[in-house]
């Protein structure tokens, strides 16, 4: 179970002072205090922890924003940056003495320039609607979270989100061009803005990712991109997981980059089938969704490439689409995979590492050994592409016995990933799921200098405490 410090008494003491303050710098209508209405944010999509906050405050300008983060800088009072709240990693967990601050009203789109390829929106934008306001002229936002039709563009530079199209496209950080970000002394940062590059030191680089540990991002200036002349998927299936693993190791080194390279095992196939009822096939034991883009020649061509690779591989079934109807069938069932696993088990973990793609093999047959060392099943589906793993570990949280071994399974999967020269996150980021293993990958030497980081930026370490860095060393 993960430690969380009691909440000070002297800051629950002054609640009704605190929450009278931030009314009067944002206005009453932006403050949540009554205690139904705080329950909403007691958690995010890491729900096996609760606490409710002190308040809410929800800000409708960067203007607002900064008032009430200098408040409670100089009060000393802790804050829980929070965006749409789908954190699988406890990124936006609060804390009984903490006030979370919410983007969630900050959703204006701001600016499209079509010319210069880039949008710049406000924090609580979500990440499908900037793909939304382009697409009608030929263009897209890259990056595509599963969550994209809820989680916000701040939630998204804050652990550095990925998406089934992260392998061609990059992540969150590779799409960036600017963001406004307010310090913890509520002054107004700029950093980089519609151009490629900028002097000086990677200050964009250094924040996206940070997990809310070095401000409050309130715009954030995106690349758009021109939306490929059209794109199909196909459908391979196989009669074991590391020998699809195997497929997908030889497809990289083939030097042949798809859209998308998706991959799932038998647990999450039948899942998916019986919610979406999407064809898939229920013999195989692992299943490859693998999608390319381009003139109908380029795809054809590419496919056939693929097609070649994985016969190589003894599949048990393959389907390439024809049209786009084909496509979306084939990928219905991924796109409601963590909902069709909700289906089959009270709860799940979703864990969030990545490994050398041509290391595979080796872990899925690891995790199944770890999955019978611990009595717990787990269903596999994961962006096999570029080696970032989604374990989903199956467990009833009403069990204490079954929630200490969901965890642990968890931990010991997180732990192989670094053996096998991967990290502990892909794109969930630490949070406090993973903050107590910080240890495994990073020295001491290491993770003091990111605490020093932290405190050129928060001094007195308000900013979502209790995330990223281990307790027992802190």
């Amino acid at each position: 179970m993960l430690a969380m410090p009691a909440p000070r008494a002297e800051i629950l003491a002054r609640r009704a002072e605190v929450i009278s303050a931030l009314a009067e710098r944002v206005g009453p209508g932006n403050v949540i205090a009554e205690p139904l209405r705080l329950k909403a944010y007691e958690t995010d999509a890491f729900t096996a922890y609760r606490r409710v906050p002190l308040a809410v405050v929800l800000p409708e300008t960067t203007a607002q924003l900064a008032a009430a983060l200098r408040y409670c800088n100089e009060q000393g009072i802790r804050v829980v940056p929070r965006a749409a709240g789908t954190s699988l990693s406890g990124g936006a967990l609060p804390l009984e003495d903490a006030v979370v601050i919410g983007v969630a009203r900050m959703n204006r789109i701001l600016e499209v320039d079509l010319a210069d390829r880039f949008a710049r929106v406000q924090a609580g934008v979500t990440n499908i609607a900037i793909t939304r306001a382009v697409e009608g002229e030929g263009f897209f936002y890259a990056p595509d979270p599963s969550s994209q039709l809820a989680c916000m563009i701040a939630g998204n530079v804050a652990m550095n989100s990925g998406g089934a199209h992260c392998l061609k496209y990059g992540v969150t950080a590779n799409n960036l061009l600017g963001l406004t970000m307010v310090t913890v002394e509520g002054e107004v940062m700029e950093v980089g803005g519609a151009h490629l590059d900028c002097a000086g030191y990677d200050w964009l680089g250094l924040i996206t990712g940070s997990e809310g540990q070095l401000g409050i991002v309130t715009e954030v200036t995106v690349r758009i991109l021109r939306a490929a002349e059209g794109a199909r998927a196909m459908l391979v299936g196989f009669g074991a997981t590391d020998v699809a693993a195997a497929a997908v190791a030889d497809i990289i080194a083939s030097g042949i980059i798809p859209v998308a390279l998706e991959f799932m095992d038998r647990a999450c196939i039948h899942a998916c089938e019986a919610f979406a009822q999407a064809g898939y096939p229920l013999d195989a034991d692992a299943l490859l969704i693998i999608e390319v883009e381009g003139s109908e020649q380029e795809q054809e061509v590419l496919l056939g490439k693929l097609a070649a690779i994985c016969e190589r591989h003894a599949p048990t079934t393959m389907r390439i689409a024809k049209t786009a109807e084909e496509s979306a069938a084939i990928w219905k069932g991924r796109k409601g995979a963590f909902g069709a696993i909700g289906r089959i088990s009270p709860d799940y973990l979703c864990m969030d590492g990545t490994i050398p793609p041509a290391r595979l093999p080796e872990a899925m047959r690891a995790i199944k050994t770890l999955s019978e060392r611990y009595r717990l099943e787990v269903a596999n589906v994961f962006h096999a592409g570029d080696g970032n793993l989604h374990p989903l570990i199956m467990f009833d949280a009403n069990d204490a016995d079954s929630f200490a071994r969901a965890e642990a399974l968890g931990a010991d999967i997180l732990k192989l990933c670094v053996e096998l020269g991967g990290c502990l996150t892909g794109e969930h980021g630490v949070g406090v799921e993973k903050r107590d293993l910080m240890t495994v990958q990073f020295r001491a030497v290491d993770l003091d200098q990111q605490r020093r980081i932290k405190s050129a930026f928060d001094p007195g370490w308000i900013l979502n405490p209790h995330k990223v860095f281990p307790l027992v060393s802190a």
